[in-house]
């Protein structure tokens, strides 16, 4: 097996792999805010019923394998409402099925965070002047971070490995370049190269989220 070779396509498939990654965290970090909000809503029959949406949206998030969600994302609208599907929809599935997922564990972490904030808070933040808005983002919101951030790296840092699952839907990257020129050359060489990446990247990742966390320890 020339190295050079497998090499330059490992990481044409490590660049569809950052891609993924990239895309899911800036897509599904702000939706999960969303949602955690809308699991959090109470009040009026209308709240009540964003909340029953959400809590039922994460807990088939949660309850169901990445693979399968991937796989209706990309077959449902086809074998739903007889859509035909192009090839260039199999990447759109991938990130919209990475999202949806992301999103609702990135809500209960977010909630979580919100939740341990004692109420006392906003009450003061209240008397002080403080618009709701205001308290939150002012006040509010650079504590959950603080208190989350070990939570959003351990989530960061599985959605590194989940992107491997891309190949369920025939996506090329890294991984399913790996085992394709496995396959090809009947070697464990392409495999070994791939979890060398995956180290490497999940290290990277690994170490700005500490020195985030650092930034965060005025917050003591």
């Amino acid at each position: 097996m020339n190295i050079g070779m497998m090499l330059s396509k490992l990481t044409s498939g490590m660049g569809i792999t950052i891609l993924i990654f990239m895309l899911t965290v800036v897509l599904s970090m702000p939706l999960g805010l969303i949602v955690a909000f809308g699991r959090m809503a109470d009040g009026n029959p209308f709240k009540r019923l964003i909340r029953s949406i959400t809590k039922v949206y994460i807990s088939i998030m949660r309850g169901t394998p990445l693979m399968l969600q991937l796989m209706v994302v990309y077959f449902g609208p086809y074998y739903i409402f007889k859509i035909q599907i192009a090839a260039s929809y199999r990447f759109i599935a991938v990130i919209i099925g990475f999202v949806l997922n992301y999103a609702a564990y990135f809500a209960e972490i977010y909630r979580s965070g919100i939740e341990a904030i004692p109420k006392g808070q906003y009450e003061a933040a209240h008397i002080l002047g403080y618009s709701r808005s205001q308290t939150f983002i002012k006040i509010i919101l650079p504590q959950v971070i603080k208190i989350i951030l070990p939570s959003i790296t351990n989530e960061i840092i599985t959605l590194v490995k989940d992107t491997s699952l891309a190949f369920v839907i025939a996506v090329s990257e890294m991984f399913t370049v790996a085992k394709a020129l496995a396959s090809s050359s009947t070697s464990m060489i392409p495999y070994l190269a791939a979890g060398i990446f995956y180290y490497i990247f999940n290290f990277l990742v690994a170490f700005l989220m500490e020195k985030a966390e650092d930034k965060m320890n005025y917050f003591r």
